[in-house]
Parts: structure tokens; sequence; C-alpha cells
């Protein structure tokens, strides 16, 4: 079959193509290959008919070639395509024993036997039914640069005009989805140089089915014999560098010239497959045949050109050995990657030192850097009232490390990666940036967010930064010393993370984890992101506590500092000693704690002392009680960012001053506290981890602080409570300079206690706060101190003025009106009852129904109020029940 009357007439090969599901074309015969119709889109979801073939080709029709259009309108048929230089220059044997080894030996002699056409050029086109996918649009697999005694008159003209133009031939190319080809019997005209298609073997009934995926194979062969220089990516290939001096030799320079693709590829599990002259080809893991990408096919330089997807390397683009090895032990092809895979190979002996002079540096004073924490020593552990003479042993950090920022980038990165590994004391990081704790004159830990200047003057202290500068004299290169950039320390500020450690809060004492186990060294604590700055010396604690030592622990708390007390009831003293362990068992159960509300009777009464105990024992922060709830909030967001007290207090609030704030109650219910900074634009999250405390004489709370609130009551009653004396401590304030390490062990001891116990909580509903309450009651039973949270239904009347008002009010009214329900204009007749307007008037009526329809169900003691519509007047009326029924 190689002669022009193997197919007797076009309309006949029309009928045949028609026959094996074909979608036909006519083609003009001027040499052009275009379809000769009007438009041949539309047959590219239609299928011609056997009626236009007879119009396109019957007798009497003009002579026309035949084309097929190819992909999903023909049945998902594909044309493959040599063109005839390809022929001539073996490409098709060349591209056959490639799929031999490659394993796809069956198939393709499939596709070479099926239908096959020899083109009027020489070149070979072969079709294929492509199974259980899509077949692609047209698409150039392989090509390579035309040769000079190739050149059309056009080309050379091209290239006289554009020297360095490129003269591309494509050698294998595909027809599919959107294309169409020329078939036999087309010839005279038809083609440009007036010779027919032939066929060579098969016919349109005999084309191969092949699998998509093996059809994908096929073409990835097919694209690897491409010889197209392409140009290395700077994604995937190190920067080009001047020659070192003195002849020197690159880590990744070395590589290349001494390492085989074999010791790079074969280790992450590509296998070898076969090799063409000096190209190789290989097959990625996870496949049994195919092949995934070449070696050495380009010309100028050895490189891997990966042709499919699911590795490591990015399809399609060239990768030198070092960028191969890069990517693969390193994660990138970015700078940084290729500076960590120089240094690697540098240790392996890759490359030659280049000459530099090094960095000439002043010894350091003072003898080693120490970033301030401490660990105990095991190994001595003095008695339970042993105070160490000496502070606590420090960490020793190494020499501080040395960065080249000569590249601003290189900068950034390196500073970063220094962050990373710990090298930085004292530098830890919260939700707006990096931070570091110092203290005050009074030796207050505060926390410092850090600006531009307050990092670049960090940096220049604890890391040795230089620039890399040529050096005449050596020919080489030499260090200067320079600091960090402004503009990069505001590049690393204006991060989203930081590669330091969490600062998750300060503590003052030892706390207890949430696993149970102690916090007990100063200095930063790993498992729970807190800073221990202790208030007064830690004692070292004796591994075990027994029970002697929770005694004496109870004794120096209960027995000395608290005993001359005016407490008005045993809750009393329950609920501040529940208040004083709660800094230490903060981290154990994370959370909200009510605030404290320390009242008095009369000046003079203790309140202020009570205060003051916090101060002693863990530090504490004051604030003035502002004017408005704006000012509170503002006071409270600048406490919470900047002081690291576990105790924040608000002292003196005026005489029968009534506790009732919005801002207060989000403040108590909430785990974090989010606010704007004054004088920034910028908002932070902080957590709320401190114990608020109010101190006032005849304290009163409304709203919904009430039921937030933990109040500690005193009653000296004495006219002069201030005149008293002969107390078991004497002098307190005196007392606790010299025992406040003594009463930080015996509050650790209670609580150690507790957990050597077991831990166990007793259940204890306080609505926002019932872990923390069930805690506290827990360690109050096993110290058997009585009376925590007993005083707590006593309080929500009593201690708040609006439940007392509308008590009184709804006890009377359920007196006078007990059987029925009322307008608001009636109730109004309850005059020396109803709750009253702040200036002290009487409601309206109309105001006087919001505040019931505000209390609706709502229990004060044991009755409520209940609204019963009036659908008739089309009003609301109003009764007043008892818990229980109706009264």
């Amino acid at each position: 079959m190689n002669d022009d009357t193997q197919i007797p007439d076009p309309r006949t090969a029309a009928r045949e193509l028609h026959d094996a599901g074909l979608c036909v074309l006519p083609i003009k015969a001027d040499g052009s290959k275009a379809a000769d119709v009007r438009s041949w889109t539309p047959y590219k979801v239609n299928r011609s008919t056997p009626a236009e073939h007879d119009e396109w080709f019957g007798e009497g029709a003009r002579d026309r070639g035949l084309a097929v259009v190819y992909g999903a309108v023909s049945g998902n048929v594909e044309m493959l395509e040599f063109e005839g230089h390809a022929i001539a220059d073996g490409l098709l044997d060349e591209v056959t024993e490639v799929m031999e080894a490659s394993g796809l030996g069956e198939e393709w002699q499939a596709i070479l036997g099926g239908w096959a056409t020899e083109s009027p050029s020489g070149g070979r086109h072969y079709r294929v039914r492509v199974e259980g996918g899509t077949v692609p649009g047209n698409t150039k697999l392989a090509s390579r640069l035309a040769r000079p005694e190739e050149y059309t008159p056009e080309e050379e003209q091209r290239l006289r005009e554009k020297p360095n133009a490129r003269i591309i031939r494509v050698q294998i190319e595909t027809r599919g989805e959107g294309g169409y080809g020329l078939v036999e019997p087309s010839a005279g005209t038809v083609h440009a140089t007036g010779k027919p298609y032939l066929r060579l073997a098969g016919g349109p009934d005999s084309i191969p089915t092949i699998d998509a995926e093996v059809m994908d194979a096929i073409r990835e062969v097919c694209r690897m014999v491409d010889t197209l220089p392409k140009a290395e990516s700077p994604k995937t290939a190190p920067r080009d560098l001047p020659p070192l001096p003195g002849g020197g030799l690159r880590p990744g320079e070395d590589f290349e010239a001494r390492t085989d693709w074999a010791d790079i590829l074969e280790p992450e599990g590509w296998a070898f497959v076969c090799q063409q002259g000096r190209t190789r080809y290989w097959r990625r893991p996870g496949k049994t045949r195919g092949l995934s990408a070449t070696t050495g096919h380009a010309q100028d330089k050895d490189r891997l050109y990966v042709f499919t997807t699911g590795t490591d390397f990015q399809a399609e683009v060239p990768y030198s050995k070092f960028a191969a090895y890069t990517l693969l032990n390193f994660g990138g092809t970015e700078r940084s990657h290729f500076k960590q895979a120089a240094a690697a190979l540098r240790d392996r002996k890759f490359g030659s030192e280049p000459p530099r002079r090094r960095l000439s540096l002043v010894p350091e004073q003072g003898g080693p850097f120490s970033d301030g924490s401490s660990a105990l020593d095991p190994a001595s552990i003095p008695d339970d009232g042993d105070v160490p003479d000496s502070g606590p042993d420090l960490r020793v950090v190494a020499a501080r490390p040395q960065l080249d920022i000569t590249n601003e980038a290189d900068a950034i990165e390196g500073l970063l990666d220094i962050m990373a590994t710990g090298q930085l004391p004292d530098l830890y990081k919260r939700s707006s940036g990096p931070c570091w704790v110092y203290q005050d004159d009074q030796g207050n830990p505060l926390v410092k967010q850090l600006g531009t200047d307050n990092l670049r003057a960090y940096l220049a202290e604890h890391v040795v930064t230089f620039q890399v500068v040529y050096d005449g004299f050596t020919e080489g290169t030499k260090e200067v010393r320079e600091l960090v950039m402004p503009k990069t320390c505001g590049t690393i500020l204006g991060r989203r993370d930081w590669p330091l450690m969490p600062l998750r809060g300060i503590i003052t004492a030892p706390v207890v984890r949430p696993d149970g186990s102690l916090v007990q060294a100063p200095g930063y604590d790993k498992p729970t992101g807190l800073y221990m700055h202790p208030r007064v010396p830690i004692r070292r604690l004796q591994p075990q506590v027994s029970a002697e030592s929770v005694k004496r622990a109870k004794d120096i708390v209960l027995g000395q500092m608290l005993a001359d007390f005016p407490f008005v009831d045993q809750s009393d003293r329950a609920q501040y000693l529940g208040s004083l362990l709660s800094p230490i068992i903060r981290p154990y159960l994370p959370g909200p704690t009510p605030m404290v509300a320390i009242t008095s009777t009369s000046q003079g009464s203790g309140k202020t002392l009570l205060k003051d105990i916090y101060g002693y024992v863990y530090g504490l922060a004051e604030t003035p009680w502002p004017e408005n709830d704006a000012e509170l909030r503002k006071a409270i967001t600048a406490k919470l960012w900047d002081c690291g007290d576990p105790v924040i207090a608000m002292d003196n609030l005026p005489n029968g001053h009534i506790v009732k704030s919005p801002i207060l109650s989000s403040l108590v219910t909430s785990a974090n506290w989010s606010d704007r900074l004054l004088g920034s634009t910028s908002s932070v999250t902080i957590p709320n981890d401190r114990l608020w405390v109010l101190t006032g004489n005849n304290l009163r709370t409304g709203g919904d602080n009430a039921r937030r609130t933990l109040w500690v009551r005193l009653d000296p009653d004495c006219p002069n409570p201030d005149q008293r004396d002969n107390f078991v401590v004497g002098d307190l304030r005196e007392w606790l300079e010299q025992n406040a390490s003594t009463v930080v062990a015996a509050l650790v001891t209670m609580v150690r206690g507790w957990l050597a116990d077991g831990a166990k909580t007793v259940n204890t509903r306080m609505g926002d706060y019932s872990r923390w309450a069930s805690v506290i009651a827990g360690i109050l039973a096993y110290l058997e101190v009585p009376g925590w949270l007993a005083d707590r239904d006593a309080a929500a009347t009593g201690l708040d003025d609006e439940a007392e008002e509308w008590s009184i009010f709804l006890t009377a009214w359920a007196e006078a009106i007990p059987d029925r329900a009322v307008t608001t204009a009636e109730l109004l007749s309850l005059k020396d009852d109803v709750p009253r307007l702040h200036n002290g008037d009487a409601p309206s009526p109309k105001q006087l129904g919001h505040w019931l329809k505000a209390r609706e169900g709502r229990y004060f003691e044991d009755l409520k109020v209940v609204r019963v519509p009036d659908s008739h007047r089309k009003q609301n009326l109003w009764r007043v029940e008892k818990f229980g029924g109706r009264r």
C-alpha cells in the first residue's frame, strides 16, 4: 500500500472514514491545507454527514483533499506526527528504542502497526484512540534548531535582521481536540509539493485503542527527544557568580564536576532506564513503566529535565546538579537554600576556601554572658526554712553569634535563623512582636515591646554583625563590623510571626503547671511559656511535702500573718486565702477569676494591709479608680500590656461606692482582653491572667458585678480601729519585709500538699468561675479552712444595692397585691417601696414598665416578676410569683 491507487476516489475514502466513526472535512486544492468550507468550527462538535460528503466529493465536484477532525467528535482519536526531517534524523528509531526500554514497547508497536500514513514531505502520521480520558489539543512535543542548509529565503532574511533569532523546526507534534490533519488519497495540488499522502499500514478501522494514562507516558517519551535549548530558570539554578580569586572553586561548581546524576537521583528512588548517546533516561519513584526525566540531553551542560508532575522537581524546567541537590536536601531553590547547600557541600570537602580576612573582635569583659535564667540544683536541697545565700545558678550562654549582613535579605534570614536556634537571651514574642522582660527601679517586672531602635540596640549587644567587602590587599574579602540597618529591624518587626519562644505571662512565685508539676526555677519555663521573675528569694523545696510542713505553713499564713484581721465571718477569711492562693494555681486552671472586693466598715480596719500582702508576696500593680468607663478601659489595657505583676489593685474607692461597671464585668469574665493601645491605631489581645482587687469602705455592687465579685469583709467593731495593738506578729509590714519568702514557701507548700493528696476538688457552682471555685474549695477543704463561699447568698443581696432594692419592692408587692396581675400605674401606689431614679424621684409608669421587662423572670431572693399580656387592652400586666408556685 504505497501508491495513490490504494483508495479509488475521495468519495469512497470519505465513506470509509465515516464508517470508522471519523469526522471528514474537504481541503482546498491550493496547497494551503485549509478547509474548503465557509467555517469548519461546527465540525469540531458535529460529525459531517454522508450527504455532505456527496456534495463535497461526488461527481462533478471540484478536486479536493480529505482531512479528519481529531478529538471527541471522531471518537477520541488523536494523531501523532513525525515530520519528514525527524524521520531523516532517525528520531523515529530513537523513540522506538526508548519506548521498548521504558516498558511501553507493546503499545508503541500497536501504534506503529495501526493506521499509518506517509505525508508528501516524508513524515509519518499515526492515529490512536484514547480511552479513559480526554484528547488534549494540538501539542508540539519535540523540536530542534534548524540547520543552516534548511533555512528558507525568508528565514535567512530574518536572521540578517535579527542575528540572535532562533529558527525552529518542530519534529514531533500531535493533532488533537480542535485540530485536523490531511489523509490519503489527498494528492496533486492539495499539498504544496504536489505529492500525495500514502497509506503505509492499516486503515481507519485498525486504529489502536490506548489507555489515556499510557498515552500520557508515550507523549512524555516523545517530549524527551526535544533538543531545543532551554534557559535555566532563576528559581532552579544558583545565580552566576564571578570566578573566585586565585582560581578558587565554589562548592556548587566542584559538586557539578565531581558528581554523577546517579548519586543524586537513585538515593531518592529514581530508576535509570536506558541511554541514547549522551542522553540518559530516568523513571520517577512510584512508576513501573514509562519515563519521567532525562539528563545529558542538552549540548551545553548536563542538566536534569523532568517531564512529569508528581515529583519534587518543577516539570519542564532544567536543573543543574547543584540545583537538584539543593532542592532534594534543603526543600527549595531560593537563594537561602543554595547558601545552605553550599555550606553543607563545603563541609563535605567540596570547593576551595576563598581567602578572607576575619573580623578582629575585642575580648569580652566581665566573664561569660548569662541570660539571667536559672535552674534549681537537685543535688543540694536544704531544709524548708533555708534560703540560699547566693543567687540562683546561671545558665551560661555560648559566645555571641556572628552574622554576615552584607546583603539585607541574607541579614534578615540570618537573624531569624539566630532567633530560631535560641542564641538570643531573654528575647521572646507576644502577639504583637518581639519583647523582653526587665524590671523597674522598685524591682517590679515589666514587659518591653520592641520598636526598631530597641531591636537594633539589642542586636548590637548580642550579635556580632559584619559586612564582607573586597580586600584589595589579598584580592579576596574582609569582614568589617557594621550594625544592623534600621530598615532591616523594621522589616523583622513587620512580620506576622517570629521564631522566638512565646511569652505567655510573668510569674513572681512558683506556680502549678497544667500537668500538676511545679514551676520553681527563675527564668523562662518552656512548657508553659511563663517567665518567673521572683519578687522575693525563692526557697528550695523538699522533694516530698509532709503533713508537718503543711501544718507549719498553715500556722505561718493563718496563725500569724492573718491572725489579727477582723474578718466578719469565717467565709471572709476563707475567701481571702483563696484569692491569695490563686496566682499559684492560675496556670493550672486557665480561665477567668472573679474580682476580689476587700471592704470594711471604717477606715483603719486593715483592708489596705490585706491588699499590700499581695504586693509583698507576689508584687502588686496599682491604678487609681477612674472617673468613667472609658478611662477604666485605658487603665486596664495599660496595666495588662506593660506590667508583669500578677495582682492589680484599685485602692480606696469612694466611701459607699456602688461598683456597677460593664467594663469590669467584661474584664473578669474574659480569658483575653482586647483593646486599642493608647496613642496607637493597632489593637492588641492580651491574656487576662491577673487577679483584680478593689478596696474601699462599705463597697456595694450593682448590675452583673454582684455575681462576679468575691467579697472579703472586715469589721473591727471598735471606735478607733487604727489604734489597735498587741498583734501576733507586731508590725505586719515589717514582718512581711523579713518573712515574705517564708510566706511564699508556705503558700506553695499548701498547694503542694493538696496536689500530693490527689488534687481533690469540691464541686462548687459559681457561673463562669465554677472550675476555679471548685479547685479552691478542694484546697481549702484539704487545709480544713471552713467558710468558702458560705456568705454567697447573703452577699448577693446584702452587698448588691440593686438586688436589695428590688427584693424589698417585690416583697412589699407580694404582700399588698398577692393574687392578681396589675398595671404599672397601680404598682406606683407602693410609694415607699418602688425603686427610684438616680435623683430619688419615682419613675413614670412607662419607665417602671421598662424596668420590669428588663428583670422579667429574674429571682430576687425567692420572688420573680411575671409578665401577663392583656390582648384585650393591648397592654402588659404584671404579677409577682414565688419560687415553686404562684403567690
